[in-house]
């Protein structure tokens, strides 16, 4: 089965329901400039009215050529291309693709204007359109549209003939001058104008001197809106005059020495061409020795004995007479010390020395001199010559001082004695050089190169139409060396002499308009001009005041297949300029963006048509006289496949062979099925049958070997597909015995062809090698290239061990060789020899480059990497790749980089940062698809340290490890790193190292014994390593604790939690409650320091004395031991207020022996209700507590 390389609609994928031409000028080229003239060559293409194809279902040709122009940017080859494709074929032409079928009728009027149109816009200037209701309305000032070469020389056998055209609205009239004077036509009967023409005829036929009529003619072509000019015509007459008779001596030479037999043809107009030959009218063989120098001269750089063989006659060939004129030929006598002509002497290594010609060195016989200097203008060829003499002949080289000789233009002539530069530039002037050497020695010649310049444009004058109150402006810029001269000039008359116009200002090479007015129409004459040459140009200033009009036929049904491309025309006339728009359906908004794109000269391209794009589509053209508007309505259909294809089949002669074609299309397109063999129409005779999805073969015939193709065709498109039938003669039944014999591999393969050669597939075609009594089960096709990997073999495809031909899909831009191997039971066959090369065009890739990655190899980088593409999938020259990338979620505009490698390393990024990265493949035909985005990450760095690491000890057995991840991984984690020892005191363990899994944040450890502290140290890791640690320590065992020592990280745990702030409160509570019942009880008694209170100082029996302290009682009323008392019995009053005697519960104080008071400690209540409000103290909080105790 073979699957031709195209399928889907070709040219531009649609039908217009209005007539073709075959015309071919809009196919020539296009405006460039969207004014007045709307783009008419991109609305009526030859044979269909149609849009582009699309890129998927073009031929392969054609879509390689479209993509070159795109990628020239050049509308005119993608005309070409659409003509081509859009060109009916006959059946079975070897251009494989679909075929667009259109009715062959005469185009309607419109259709001429577009093309003429078309063919106008090539000129550069703005034109009126030719449709015949705008052209009798608007008017147009002449225009010159031929006109005979400045130079023009005619034959004076034949009728002089000036030519000058010119157009314009209403018709101009025309005049010539002579010699700057008024040619008055009527008074000379010999000479007549042509009718609706400025050519001038001068007939001879009745006599008259054709030199009569030489001089400069100029032509003027008239109408009531201007006067336009042509070129100064210079007309001369052709003469080629006899060459003078004369009578030549023999010219005596003596042998070695140089010569030089001058020509000095007759001067004829033009030049004529000179040659030498020998009177008997042989060519004189001419050598590095012997040579024809530019001015027609012979030149012998050494003459030698076997020159005087034969005479040397110039002759002169003139161009309009074709006539040759000889001179009286040339005869040589030779002086020899040798006068024998010895001819085996010719090729003797050193000829002149056997021949006794003294050896000398080079001397220049043309130009002569060390130096000299020539003038040519630019774009014209310069010709440099160099002709030496010498004894061995030299050799000539040729040199440019301070640079290289331009390689793309210098060629080299007459065995190097001349140098030829074409097309010259101001960069070819300077100093050139040639060196004239042989062994003898060398010799050079300067030949300074000046170029001068005839003007040549820079910006032409161009024609201005102009609506009411625009402004414009005329442009005549040009150069040369020297320098030219500008003249302006309106209505052939110099612009100084002109009336004043308020509304037109000179400035130079240009002429600016103001506010025109339909009175401002003119035809202006730029002539710029120096001593080499001049220019002429005409550009006339037409102010139109036009509403919209549509130029095309109204409703137009155009049907395109699915998912083309198409483009939607509408073309236009107005000034001012129209705007356009386009609608669908008669609502919404502008169509423009997104799958629609509007050109500058109002075409609508659907970039992919889809069902829902079916509709009525309305342009809309606008200016501020008004509007017009146009409708174009779209049909979409289905493209035509075959979704069944022939297979290829082997058939032993005399069987019924069917293939198969079964077909999908467009329920509302007629379909037709035909079929090809071998390229060509299929004769359907009785031994066949066609049905609608097959062909039937009875009774298979070795003639019925070939290929057949089935061609599915609509109205719109077609679809083919090929199959090969292989026809065997029949063969006796093998015996038994041949089943004895031993097997081995199969002989290789023979005889390797290729044919049927297209685009991306080609046949191959072998000869079967002996299968050694074990058949072949396969064939395997290899292939090789020499462009990426010369010499290695690859498999490009397996086919069955029944059939000896295949077609191989090929990739673009490849230098195949095949080879095949067959395979049986036992094993391979040697390869077969390689066949011939064949090389496939080129095309943009169709794939891009896989296994794209972006990782960092630093921490500040990304090394984007990716599998570069092989021969097979580069598909042209030069292939490279176009790396984009930018930060991911970001608003960055794409960084991008063309490589012609495999990598590309990203500087200055920040620390693992995710990067959106795309690799799109490039050669010399284009690039390849949008290519898949893919993340890629810059460097990774250490990470920082573990967050909240937490040691907590629930027994004396266990310690529990929790940590969170770090703040900055700074990379992809790959574990934890912890490290640990136990120490007590100063006593270190052994450490010991756990690694742990990036997920993992919680570790258990059992400890070793209860008294031994533990240090762990813990890390995160990345690729580049262990980042920064975190330290901690294992609590202190209870029997180290303190009162007042808490663990740190605990705290800073618990003193967080609800029932250990609980707690703490009730603690506090209770210490308070127990404070104050402690400041009751010491009310009550205990030590008390009364040292200061004594009168009597302590006796030195007394026990106390030495802690200055006193016991007091708990007990009521209980009398004091050993108390002082006074004489009376009585205790002694103290002087103070605050007398402990206040403080007692009933009777009278009492003193101890030591001078300290025993008694019991109680409120002032009492006291306060015998002694009224005497104390100021309230009830305090003290005193209810106690109440209570």
């Amino acid at each position: 089965m073979r699957r031709l390389a195209a399928r889907g609609a070709a040219g531009d994928a649609g039908e217009v329901a209005a007539p073709a031409t075959d015309s071919t000028d809009c196919a020539q080229g296009r405006s460039p400039r969207p004014r007045r003239l709307i783009d008419l060559c991109a609305i009526w293409d030859p044979g269909a009215f149609l849009p582009a194809a699309s890129w998927e279902s073009a031929p392969g040709i054609t879509r390689r050529r479209l993509n070159e122009a795109e990628t020239l940017s050049s509308v005119r080859e993608a005309q070409l291309e659409r003509l081509e494709a859009a060109r009916p074929r006959r059946p079975g032409s070897r251009e494989r693709g679909p075929v667009l079928r259109m009715a062959r009728q005469q185009p309607p009027p419109w259709v001429h204007a577009a093309v003429l149109l078309c063919l106008l816009c090539l000129s550069g200037a703005i034109e009126i359109p030719m449709d015949p209701s705008i052209q009798n309305e608007l008017s147009q000032p002449p225009t010159i549209t031929k006109q005979s070469v400045k130079d023009h020389i005619v034959d004076p056998r034949d009728n002089i003939l000036i030519e000058c055209e010119a157009k314009g609205n209403p018709a101009p009239s025309f005049h010539w001058t002579r010699n700057s004077r008024y040619f008055n036509i009527a008074k000379d009967p010999r000479v007549s104008m042509r009718r609706r023409s400025g050519t001038l005829v001068i007939d001879f036929r009745s006599g008259g001197r054709p030199e009569e009529y030489e001089g400069e003619y100029q032509c003027f072509a008239r109408n009531k809106y201007g006067t336009a000019l042509s070129n100064r015509i210079r007309l001369q007459v052709s003469k080629s005059p006899l060459w003078p008779k004369e009578n030549l001596d023999p010219v005596v030479v003596q042998e070695g020495a140089p010569l030089t037999l001058q020509c000095n043809p007759p001067p004829g107009l033009p030049s004529p061409v000179i040659f030498w030959m020998s009177s008997s009218m042989e060519p004189i063989t001419q050598d590095k020795r012997v040579s024809q120098g530019h001015n027609g001269d012979l030149y012998f750089s050494n003459v030698m004995l076997q020159d005087m063989q034969t005479d040397y006659s110039c002759n002169a060939r003139f161009h309009f007479t074709h006539t040759i004129q000889q001179k009286n030929a040339f005869t040589l006598k030779v002086l020899t010390n040798n006068p024998y002509n010895d001819s085996s002497l010719r090729n003797h290594p050193d000829m002149y020395s056997a021949r006794g010609v003294a050896e000398r060195t080079p001397s220049f016989m043309y130009p002569q001199g060390t130096a000299s200097s020539q003038m040519v203008l630019r774009g014209m060829d310069l010709l440099l010559e160099c002709i030496a003499s010498g004894v061995p002949t030299p050799d000539i080289a040729w040199y440019k001082k301070g640079g290289d000789l331009p390689s793309d233009k210098a060629k080299f002539e007459n065995f190097n004695k001349a140098l030829r530069i074409t097309n010259v530039s101001e960069e070819d002037s300077g100093e050139y050089f040639c060196l004239a050497s042989n062994k003898m020695g060398s010799t050079r010649h300067t030949i300074s190169v000046r170029v001068k310049a005839a003007p040549y444009w820079l910006d032409e004058p161009k024609n201005l139409i102009l609506a009411p109150g625009e402004d414009g402006r005329l442009v005549c810029r040009a150069n040369g060396n020297p320098k030219p001269t500008v003249q302006w000039m309106i209505n052939g008359e110099p612009l100084q002499s002109a009336p004043p116009n308020p509304n037109r200002e000179v400035a130079g090479d240009t002429i600016i308009f103001r506010d025109t007015q339909i009175s401002s129409r003119a035809v202006y004459q730029c002539n710029t001009s120096n001593e080499h040459g001049y220019l002429l140009a005409n550009a006339f200033v037409s102010v139109l005041d036009v509403p919209p009009r549509m130029l095309s036929p109204r409703n137009q049904l155009i049907r395109v297949i699915l998912y083309n491309r198409t483009r939607l025309d509408c073309p236009f006339f107005g000034s001012p300029i129209p705007t356009l728009r386009w609608f669908k359906n008669g609502q919404g908004s502008n169509l423009d963006g997104g799958n629609y794109h509007v050109y500058e000269n109002g075409s609508l391209e659907i970039k992919m048509i889809r069902k829902e794009d079916q509709g009525i589509y309305t342009c809309v053209a606008t200016n501020i006289l008004g509007k017009a508007e146009n409708q174009v309505r779209l049909e979409v259909k289905d493209p035509t496949r075959i979704f069944r294809m022939p297979e290829d089949q082997v058939a032993k002669r005399g069987t019924t062979v069917q293939l198969e074609c079964r077909v999908k299309h467009d329920p509302s397109l007629k379909l037709t099925v035909s079929w090809l063999k071998d390229d060509e129409p299929l004769y359907i005779g009785n031994r066949m049958k066609r049905e609608d999805d097959s062909l039937t073969i009875f009774g298979v015939a070795e003639r019925d070997q070939g290929s057949y193709t089935c061609v599915a065709s609509t109205e719109l498109d077609q679809d083919l597909a090929k199959a090969y039938l292989t026809v065997l003669a029949d063969q006796a039944t093998p015996t038994n015995h041949l089943a004895a014999l031993p097997k081995g591999r199969p002989d290789r393969p023979r005889d390797l062809e290729l044919t049927d050669l297209a685009e991306r597939s080609v046949r191959l075609t072998w000869i079967p090698g002996d299968d050694n009594n074990s058949p072949i089960t396969d064939y395997v096709v290899q292939f090789e290239e020499d462009q990426f990997q010369p010499g290695v073999w690859h498999d490009h495809s397996k086919f069955p061990g029944s059939v000896n031909s295949a077609v191989l899909q090929l990739s673009p831009y490849v230098n195949y060789q095949f080879r095949v191997i067959a395979i049986n039971e036992v094993g391979s066959s040697h390869p077969s020899l390689p066949s011939e090369r064949y090389r496939t065009s080129g095309a943009p890739p169709e794939s891009n480059p896989a296994d794209v990655k972006g990782e960092g190899t630093r921490k500040n980088n990304m090394e984007i990497t990716w599998t570069p593409m092989n021969a097979t999938s580069a598909f042209g020259p030069n292939l490279r790749y176009i790396v984009k990338w930018r930060r991911r979620e970001t608003r960055e505009s794409w960084n991008n980089v063309t490589v012609w490698g495999s990598r590309y390393v990203v500087g200055q990024t920040p620390v693992y940062v995710p990067y959106e990265i795309r690799v799109q493949a490039e050669n010399d035909f284009g690039k390849g698809p949008e290519p898949d985005t893919v993340i890629g990450y810059s460097g990774e760095d250490l990470p920082s340290a573990p967050r909240r690491f937490r040691v907590r000890q629930p027994n004396l057995e266990t310690i529990n490890l929790e940590w969170d991840h770090p703040e900055h991984p700074n990379g992809i984690l790959i574990g934890y790193t912890l490290k640990y020892l136990a120490f007590n005191g100063t006593k270190l363990g052994k450490q010991i190292v756990e690694n742990f899994s990036p997920n993992q944040t919680k570790f258990t450890m059992q400890r070793a014994d209860p008294v031994s502290r533990y240090r762990f140290t813990l890390s995160a890791r990345t690729q580049v390593g262990s980042g920064e640690a975190v330290t901690e320590e294992s609590p202190a065992p209870p029997n180290e604790a303190t009162p007042t020592a808490a663990y740190t990280n605990n705290q800073a745990d618990i003193a967080t939690q609800g029932w250990f702030i609980g707690l703490m409160c009730a603690i506090a509570l209770l210490v308070l409650i127990l404070l104050i019942v402690c400041f009751i009880k010491r009310s009550r008694g205990g030590k008390y320091p009364v040292r200061e209170k004594k009168d009597v100082p302590l006796g030195p029996e007394d026990p106390k004395e030495e802690d200055g302290s006193f016991d007091y009682s708990d007990e009521d009323n209980k009398p004091l031991q050993g108390s002082q008392t006074s004489l009376d019995g009585t205790i002694k009053q103290q002087e103070s207020d605050d007398s402990l005697v206040d403080y007692g519960e009933g009777g009278e104080g009492q003193f101890n022996e030591d001078g300290s008071f025993i008694g019991q400690y109680t409120v002032k209540k009492d006291k306060e209700e015998t002694e009224g409000n005497e104390s100021s103290e309230a009830t305090s909080p003290v005193n209810a507590i106690y109440s209570l105790a």
